[in-house]
């Protein structure tokens, strides 16, 4: 429920992608891209998977909203665990919230904010 709100400013949200997944494993997120971005208010869809070894395991991410960053695969929209250190050092603590942040903060970061993007709309 809360990240069904936003969290913090806003700039950041999910929830069960079916309120009828009594297993809780499949998730969705959105995330507003930061100011003085490439991404600065651009609307991001993500998807997660929480398999059952979940929260032991970190979930798969992948975007659904095509995004130009180094930790996604341009193919397929993975976000590449080795490539994003909160699934690199996973641990059970950690959640879909703090994941959510990182992402965000990645598009801020020197490696990936001034990276050209595709057209808004366009999916993985």
């Amino acid at each position: 429920e809360k990240g069904e709100k936003g969290i913090g400013d806003g700039s950041i949200s999910y929830g069960l992608e079916d309120g009828e997944d009594i297993l809780l494993s499949k998730w969705i997120g959105t995330i507003i891209g930061p100011n003085s971005t490439n991404h600065e208010g651009r609307i991001y869809s993500l998807r997660f998977n929480c398999g059952p070894e979940y929260p032991n395991q970190p979930p798969s991410v992948h975007f659904i909203s095509k995004i130009n960053m180094n930790c996604v695969n341009q193919q397929t929209g993975q976000v590449i665990p080795s490539q994003l250190s909160l699934l690199n050092k996973w641990n059970s603590s950690f959640g879909l919230e703090q994941i959510l942040v990182e992402l965000r903060n990645q598009m801020s970061s020197s490696a990936n904010k001034k990276l050209s993007q595709p057209p808004e709309g366009v999916t993985f």
